[in-house]
């Protein structure tokens, strides 16, 4: 077992171009940076928003060990078909017991050395479903003796519930990495007790765009506040994540990079 392992996270993947993405830079990074586990969140890898069988096939052949989700995770219902088989595909954990898939899963490298991934939804300008606080402090409690690497991708809307959120788990799991709004943060750290953190991983997808979408079909519906189909857009592909490095031994991280690269 390696004294510290390297995990690559990467943001919202957007549609065709950001599932292309992966495809092209995924091998690159994990090479270039020795990277031992990869998790990339697909909620809305699947026509920007959901994700199906086939989807989820193409992102792990390409080399992701888990994909994370949120609340776009039922917008295909072909999901439904793979969610309680398929266990490198997680679902929000806080979601209400009975709802199929798993929110928390543990996975294991080669050497043995064991990683704990945990999806969770925030509740501030989202639905509503159970606190993600609480509903994260159970799930330490069932986890906490079996691996000291946990990694949370924290898939919320606000600024201030995220950062709480890192606070909240600071000492507890090796890192806290915020999706959902498509638009990568600096404000990478590791907090005083060894949990490293970002507000927002960023997007994998198209960046001439508004998060992914055609700016068009975006501006007419903020203007005209009509119902409006949004396109996916096409131009300007990049993926958006962080590196992160973890003990294995005390799971506490030892840095965190951001990094971007243009397909």
């Amino acid at each position: 077992m390696k004294d510290k392992i390297k995990i690559l996270a990467i943001g919202d993947i957007v549609g065709k171009p950001g599932r292309q993405a992966v495809k092209a830079l995924l091998p690159k990074i994990k090479k270039e940076e020795a990277i031992d586990f990869s998790i990339g969140n697909a909620e809305n890898a699947a026509g920007g928003s959901g994700v199906t069988r086939e989807v989820s096939d193409e992102l792990l052949g390409y080399g992701l060990d888990v994909l994370t989700s949120g609340d776009h995770i039922w917008r295909k219902k072909e999901v439904l078909d793979i969610i309680n088989i398929e266990k490198r595909l997680l679902r929000p954990l806080n979601f209400p017991d009975g709802t199929p898939g798993s929110g928390s899963w543990i996975y294991q490298l080669k050497d043995g050395t064991s990683i704990c991934v945990i999806n969770i939804v925030g509740r501030v300008f989202m639905n509503t479903l159970e606190c993600p606080f609480r509903t994260m402090r159970r799930e330490l409690e069932r986890v906490k003796d079996k691996t000291p690497v946990i990694i949370v991708d924290f898939h919320a809307e606000a600024t201030s519930e995220k950062i709480a959120m890192g606070y909240f788990l600071d000492g507890l799991v090796s890192a806290v990495l915020g999706t959902h709004t498509h638009i990568q943060t600096a404000d990478e750290k590791i907090f005083p007790k060894g949990t490293a953190y970002i507000t927002d991983l960023g997007m994998t997808g198209p960046y001439d765009s508004v998060i992914g979408r055609t700016v068009e079909g975006i501006l007419e519906r903020f203007i005209t506040q009509l119902p409006t189909r949004f396109q996916v857009a096409e131009n300007d592909v990049q993926l958006h994540g962080a590196i992160l490095e973890v003990e294995t031994k005390t799971g506490r991280a030892v840095s965190i990079k951001r990094i971007q690269r243009k397909l």
